[in-house]
């Protein structure tokens, strides 16, 4: 079968990879444990199961309109102007099937073949991927873990060419966990000002921030970058709704028609079930989230503390998300004894294969230096996983 040329330009995710690996060790009976992931280990609230149950009761079950129903794109419109001081009507927001199909969507309505886009280094791992997907030409932007992986605005400017379309920014991160600053975003706003380039923002790790930082939307600094900003979130991380599939975008309302288009011809509503629990969601109590937070902040520190204790590792301090991006450059050129671990890949097999303990190799991510670990999972899990991880580096 000769298949389409743009399946050949794109290449799987390692984070699913890893993940269905580890999955099928753990079918075959062997006790994997699994730092891959990026999905809270908790339940999703009561509150949010009990209005996904009434829609079911009331016969919520048919399609609704292909960008959502009016009552999720208030309630989204309401937590914007709460959280973040953005202002939106309904013809600016769309929901759909998660912050994936979002971003692919804008990928989709904005980009022309050979558009250049900005993506700052580490990235996730579907940003050049869907990229590349439509034609379009990613150019990465890398920053210092030393700098706290803050965007350098010199660096920036140094990577607009004519083509330059867009940059798109992920605050917190995934996988470094790195805010940005004010300032920082300050400058990436006047820089995009000047250029006339669109700012692609996701923030789907804005409510998951650590040690007093603060999330800022880089739409909320004026209302020249405003005009320029693509704002993307969902429930999945926030509330541990991952496979409610229910994600959002607010912008510019002719993109928003655009995009409400290319969804229309293609997935159609996302599950009418899951918008009613998302409107409960954003509109109903909050307290998991505080819940939530507060397991994460001592995993996190927790996690940091024993990485950084692990001889040839350095691990900076994540401000947000739910993922370390230690540093494992002193680790490579080792060897198992018949192998030498030259990648982040490598070192991530070995880790599989020996200690039983599956992480995410920083090559995914744009970094080869690094390996990514979800805090995402319980203490008692982190705990053995880094015992684990430990003892098989001792015996490099």
């Amino acid at each position: 079968m000769k298949l389409a040329s743009r399946v050949k330009v794109i290449s799987p995710s390692l984070t699913l990879a890893i993940t269905a690996k580890a999955k099928k060790m753990k079918k075959e009976g062997i006790d994997v444990i699994g730092f891959g992931a990026g999905e809270p280990d908790f339940d999703t609230p009561d509150n949010i199961k009990k209005a996904a149950i009434r829609a079911i009761e009331d016969g919520f079950t048919k399609y609704t309109p292909a960008a959502g129903i009016d009552e999720l794109k208030i309630a989204v419109v309401k937590k914007l102007a709460r959280d973040n001081g953005l202002t939106y009507t309904q013809e600016e927001v769309i929901i759909s099937c998660g912050a994936k199909h979002s971003l692919f969507n804008i990928c989709l309505c904005l980009l022309e073949p050979e558009d250049e886009v900005i993506v700052v280094s580490p990235y996730w791992v579907s940003y050049p991927e869907q990229i590349k997907l439509v034609g379009a030409k990613p150019v990465i932007l890398e920053t210092k873990e030393s700098e706290g992986f803050q965007i350098d605005p010199s660096l920036l400017s140094s990577k607009i060419t004519p083509k330059t379309k867009a940059i798109i920014l992920n605050s917190p991160s995934n996988p470094a966990g790195s805010v940005y600053s004010k300032s920082v975003l300050e400058k990436v706003a006047e820089i995009a000002v000047q250029n006339s380039m669109y700012i692609i923002s996701d923030e789907c790790y804005e409510r998951l921030v650590y040690d007093g930082q603060e999330h800022i939307s880089i739409a909320s600094l004026g209302d020249e970058v405003n005009s320029l900003t693509i704002v993307v979130n969902a429930v999945s991380k926030p509330y541990s709704m991952t496979g409610w599939r229910i994600g959002y975008t607010a912008g510019p309302k002719e993109l928003i028609q655009a995009m409400s288009k290319i969804q229309s011809q293609t997935t159609s509503n996302p599950t009418s079930i899951s918008q009613k629990a998302a409107v409960e969601a954003l509109n109903g109590d909050q307290n998991s989230l505080g819940k939530m937070k507060e397991q994460f902040t001592k995993r996190k520190e927790y996690m940091v503390h024993r990485l950084n204790s692990i001889k040839d590792i350095s691990c900076f301090n994540p401000s947000g998300a739910f993922y370390t991006f230690p540093n494992i450059s002193g680790i490579l050129g080792k060897s198992d004894g018949g192998n030498v671990l030259s990648s982040s890949l490598d070192l991530s097999n070995y880790l599989l294969g020996k200690a039983h303990v599956a992480v995410v190799p920083g090559s995914a991510f744009g970094s080869d230096n690094n390996i990514r670990l979800s805090y995402a999972c319980s203490m008692e899990t982190i705990t053995v996983g880094l015992d684990r991880i430990e003892e098989a580096l001792s015996k490099l």
